[in-house]
């Protein structure tokens, strides 16, 4: 998947956001409901799943490995799966373009099948680290080759049957948390993971909804994930709460921009993923939930948010797991704040589409932000909610979230802020720019 030509974008204040937004489909739930349903035996039917580049690279290598994925004319899509064990070899490389997600959790479902499979990626993708999945699949028997330092393009030879084991997570993620319970669900007997830091959930959730034999204990070791082998999951109907990572940006723009007053509908508020909302209002943000429900197993509710005056904190180290995607859209929250924002314990972030601290220190730096860098994160001084200098071109580093992040910060500086590329965007939230045209048209600047 190649990734297109550059496209700059210039962004200046447009006054204030006004009006409703629904988000697109959760990328985390979107990713697993593909996955587990090409997994059930027989047709399952998805709702509202995020049309992004990433999760159509998902359904692309399950296609390649036997699957039936079709998008209906009303946007559902049916998937036929083909049950546990039943992947097919694919005729060719799995090309992953730019999802680390689709990566990771592919892993794991190969690990556990007759099958060898090449993952290919886009250049950012290929810089990231896939060591952390390599070493507990092959402790469980899968012979894995990568590119020096654990990196793409690599190849996963299945093993069957797989060797099951009990793993404790050296760091908090649900990627390598959820590769692992893939790999265990082609594996004989009960995989263990143990995580000392809950990470989101949407694995656990979504497989014991599919029928898998999973169970969760709270231990003085921590979360304790089991998942007894050989299943076989019944095909489900999915409903895609609204991904808060995409959601973020509206609740911080509208937090920072004089006069806004916003709705964000169907927004999943997964206690595992709210941890944004939770920063927010500790530093003063109006955000109020309306209409809760649940939706599939997951809490759902629309936020209405209106401009605040916000004030610095110091993030506590225990929201990061629940919040770690949403960081670059909170250091610009913090841009707009009174005094310093401390926001660490997110090490995971060097390692993500880009090294997202150094990028954002950067990005910050440039259009006159007071940043100070940290190995686990920022330290920013804010404005005191006045406009941010601006005036600076910034260099995306084929990352979604900070194109969308320093949008964000463009629409409240004094001068316009550029972004070198933001066709990255495409890869989470493809309509985020005609949504931002709708809630802040640009014909409404004045001249």
């Amino acid at each position: 998947m190649s990734h297109p030509a550059p496209s700059p974008l210039t962004i200046g204040p447009r006054g204030a956001l006004k009006g409703r937004v629904r988000v697109p489909g959760d990328k985390s739930i979107s990713h697993r409901a593909l996955m587990f349903s090409a997994l059930a035996v027989g047709e399952s039917r998805v709702e509202g799943l995020l049309e992004g580049e990433d999760v159509l690279a998902t359904a692309a290598a399950l296609r390649a490995m036997g699957a039936t994925i079709e998008r209906d004319d009303d946007g559902s899509w049916r998937i036929h799966g083909v049950g546990v064990g039943g992947l097919l070899q694919p005729a060719s490389a799995l090309d992953m373009g730019n999802s680390g997600t689709s990566t990771r959790l592919l892993m794991g479902l190969v690990a556990s099948h007759a099958i060898t499979a090449t993952f290919t990626g886009d250049a950012s993708l290929s810089k990231r680290p896939m060591g952390r999945v390599i070493d507990p699949l092959a402790t469980m028997g899968a012979e894995i080759t990568a590119s020096p330092g654990g990196r793409l393009p690599l190849m996963v030879r299945g093993i069957v049957p797989a060797v099951p084991i009990t793993y404790t997570l050296p760091v908090a993620s649900a990627q390598v948390k959820s590769a692992i319970l893939l790999a265990g669900l082609n594996t004989p007997g009960i995989t263990r993971v143990i995580e000392p830091v809950a990470t989101r959930d949407h694995s656990e959730r979504m497989l014991a909804g599919f029928g898998a034999d999973l169970t969760i204990e709270e231990t003085p070791e921590g979360r304790v994930i089991s998942i007894r082998g050989e299943a076989e999951l019944a095909p489900q109907h999915i409903v895609v709460p609204g991904d808060p990572s995409s959601a973020a940006f509206w609740l911080v723009a509208a937090s920072v921009v004089p006069g806004s007053d916003v709705v964000i509908e169907n927004v999943g508020l997964n206690p595992t993923r709210s941890g944004l909302v939770t920063a927010l209002r500790m530093m003063g943000a109006d955000i109020t939930e309306r209409d809760a429900r649940s939706v599939g197993g997951e809490p759902v509710a629309d936020l209405h948010v209106r401009h605040a005056a916000l004030s610095a904190i110091t993030v506590p180290h225990d929201l990061a797991p629940s919040m770690i995607d949403e960081y670059p859209a909170l250091f610009v929250a913090a841009a707009f704040a009174t005094g310093t924002t401390v926001a660490r314990g997110a090490e995971e972030l060097r390692v993500k589409e880009s090294d997202r601290i150094a990028a954002m220190a950067a990005a910050l730096s440039a259009i006159g932000v007071a940043v100070t860098e940290h190995d686990d994160g920022l330290s920013v001084t804010g404005t005191g909610g006045g406009p941010l200098p601006g005036g600076a071109t910034i260099a995306s580093l084929l990352d979604h979230r900070i194109a969308m992040s320093l949008t964000v910060a463009g629409l409240h500086a004094a001068a316009p802020v550029t972004i070198d590329d933001a066709s990255p965007v495409a890869t989470s939230y493809p309509m985020f720019f005609a949504t931002l045209d709708a809630v802040a048209p640009v014909a409404e600047v004045e001249a």
